[in-house]
């Protein structure tokens, strides 16, 4: 390329010298174990075929505010908040939609925001547009959290930003206890529960409700166990209210179309439902981690349907993938940006519609990638 962005040249040949280079996953026919299909319903079309059957319009035409708003986004704005316990929820078009839009809309510049080291891309970036202080203390260090918080009592507003289950390491944080800093220190809790809701607790209403704790804000998406797209905002009705009226990344977006809303809003019900299918997805959690940590996996501690496959070096995590998808395998490469550097992995992620045959394979080759 030439001209005023010839240098993208440059930098992507920099990427791709540096194994960080991304192109489009082609798994082909092989086994994919590195989605967010924790139930394995993303490919179920049921709730399609019901929505089809009387459908409400194709699309919501423009922003809710002006003349977008349709009864299916209230229906499913009220099944969802009653699913995680809460007085209302706000439909977003994404999860990074939410986070920015949330975040940005409840701290400023006067404001402090305490915020884990691992959090999400979409909770940094919120955490930036919000112009807030930003206090980041290390993964799931409870203490820090309080420390920072004592140390910002003099700020306008406290806001503590975590994931209930991270994405990329599969583990969690002591909610209680950070719900009772929060509480000595007049601080907010924001919950990210995307990963969670589906997976864990009664109902698959997430860890927060599993562990007996009340966020102050909860969000939560619709493309990773519910197997279709969009996320929420939940808490209090006010809540709502301001984020109708000052979350960015909602006010200026078109609503999500109408006859989404329905389907989702049948199959959080499905969800609800699915406790089969959660005693099936942790019976083969339990199955896979137990053969890679007896192979000698470096598999550090995790729970639930992530499990981090550290290796460190980008160029190794490229070239397991590579090995693996050789072999039937899909289990994507992580490297960073996406989590820090030296902590490149393969993330497996599994899934409840996996058969038993499938399992045994996918373990069996796993372990036999260990002595590579």
């Amino acid at each position: 390329m030439t001209g005023a962005l010839g240098w993208l040249d440059g930098e992507l040949e920099a990427l791709r010298a540096a194994r960080l280079f991304r192109e489009p996953a082609s798994p082909g026919d092989a086994l994919v174990l590195c989605s967010n299909d924790y139930l394995g319903l993303a490919a179920d079309k049921g709730e399609l075929a019901a929505v089809a059957a009387a459908p409400p319009s194709a699309g919501a035409g423009a922003s809710r505010l002006i003349s977008g708003e349709h009864a299916e986004h209230g229906a499913l704005e009220r099944e969802v908040a009653a699913w995680v316990g809460l007085e209302a929820a706000l439909a977003f078009s994404s999860g990074y939609a939410a986070n920015v839009g949330a975040l940005a809309a409840l701290a400023g510049p006067e404001d402090v925001i305490v915020s884990d080291a691992l959090n999400h891309a979409s909770i940094i970036d919120g955490c930036r547009m919000s112009r807030a202080r930003v206090r980041v203390v290390p993964h799931l260090d409870i203490a820090a959290v309080e420390q920072a918080l004592r140390g910002a009592r003099s700020a306008r507003r406290r806001l503590v930003v975590t994931e209930s289950y991270f994405s990329m390491d599969g583990d969690s944080p002591d909610l209680r206890r950070l719900r009772a800093a929060c509480d000595a220190n007049d601080a907010a809790l924001y919950l990210d529960e995307a990963h969670a809701l589906g997976v864990f607790g009664l109902g698959g209403r997430g860890l927060a409700h599993a562990t007996g704790i009340t966020p102050d804000v909860l969000v939560g998406t619709f493309g990773k166990a519910v197997g279709m797209q969009g996320a929420f905002v939940a808490g209090s009705a006010t809540l709502r209210s301001w984020l109708w009226n000052r979350a960015r990344s909602f006010v200026f977006s078109t609503g999500i179309a109408p006859w989404l809303a329905a389907a989702i809003r049948r199959r959080v019900a499905r969800v609800i439902a699915a406790d089969r299918e959660r005693a099936r997805l942790a019976a083969i959690v339990l199955r896979v981690r137990t053969a890679l940590v007896a192979a000698g996996a470096p598999i550090p501690a995790s729970h639930g349907p992530i499990i981090p496959w550290l290796v460190g070096d980008p160029a190794v995590a490229v070239a397991l993938r590579d090995r693996l998808l050789a072999r039937g395998l899909f289990v994507q490469a992580i490297r960073p940006p996406t989590v820090p550097a030296g902590t490149s992995r393969l993330r497996l992620t599994l899934h409840a519609g996996l058969g038993d045959a499938d399992v045994d394979r996918a373990s069996a080759t796993l372990v036999s990638a260990c002595s590579l």
